[in-house]
């Protein structure tokens, strides 16, 4: 099993942060990593809904992407929303873009050390198992 960086190093990763690439990001409001992303965005983040099913589409006012090769940006942190079983090739993907992110972030419920190992090794932070809109405020973050 993984060990997620301490509350201090999450709260400094979420204060720095400015872009969060949420993959598995719904259309539907009533879907969990829609009222997620939805916080974080409210939360002054700028949110990039990465989601082959929809990409082209907006969402939360912002243009979904297929895949995250194809973010041209610099991205803080890859929220992902995802089975557990289908986080190595986004854990591939998160390798392949153009600007490494800072952090590999797991939502609650969601592990799996293969992944985990693979972004590790590439000098990025993961969360595992974790809530990012739970930590961000129980953290107490400044944004």
């Amino acid at each position: 099993m993984v060990q997620n960086p301490s509350n201090e190093a999450r709260r400094e990763l979420l204060e720095n942060a400015k872009t969060i690439a949420v993959v598995g990001l719904s259309n539907k409001p009533e879907r969990t990593s829609y009222m997620v992303a939805n916080a974080m965005q409210n939360a002054g983040y700028r949110i990039i809904p990465v989601n082959p099913v929809i990409a082209g589409e907006t969402v939360l006012g912002e243009k979904a992407v297929a895949s995250l090769a194809e973010i041209d940006e610099p991205v803080d942190i890859v929220n992902v929303f995802r089975r557990s079983e289908d986080i190595v090739p986004v854990a591939e993907d998160t390798l392949k873009m153009k600007h490494k992110p800072k952090a590999f972030w797991m939502q609650q419920g969601i592990s799996n050390d293969e992944a985990a190992s693979m972004v590790g090794a590439e000098g990025i932070a993961v969360v595992n198992d974790m809530c990012i809109k739970v930590d961000h405020a129980l953290l107490r973050v400044g944004k």
